[in-house]
């Protein structure tokens, strides 16, 4: 999570979100992200969503069977049917997004039982450190 932290934190314009891939042994990172919205003008390019995109390339195949998201904060609807998709194993975030959080806080499609694929949810890691940095963003005049 930690890691996943630093890459929020070079989110630069775009809301503080971190993610990182890790491999099958659970140590070694193999894609990372943070929120690029604002300085790509592509609305999919959430911190999961990079990611994933990047952890897929470096193992050459869309299945990420064994591997684990981590993302300092709980993922959208489109985040979890990435994550679903992608065939990730297991999702960790740090804080809840009580507002659109679709891995247990308002949705829970990672989890849903008419879906294909459902990975553990970890939720609540490193949570009041991911949670600041996300109100400091929004304190920000």
């Amino acid at each position: 999570m930690r890691l996943a932290l630093d890459e929020a934190r070079r989110a630069g314009p775009d809301v503080p979100v971190g993610a990182v891939v890790l491999a099958p042994d659970g140590t070694t990172v193999i894609g990372a992200g943070h929120n690029e919205r604002e300085a790509t003008g592509d609305p999919t390019a959430h911190a999961e969503v990079l990611a994933i995109r990047r952890a897929a390339a470096d193992l050459g195949e869309w299945r990420l069977t064994g591997c684990t998201l981590v993302v300092t904060l709980e993922p959208c609807t489109m985040c979890a049917g990435a994550t679903v998709q992608s065939r990730l194993d297991r999702v960790v975030y740090g804080a809840r997004d009580e507002k659109a959080g679709a891995a247990g806080s308002v949705w829970d499609v990672v989890r849903d039982r008419r879906l294909n694929h459902r990975p553990e949810v970890i939720g609540g890691v490193l949570a009041e450190e991911a949670a600041v940095l996300l109100r400091e963003f929004f304190r920000t005049p």
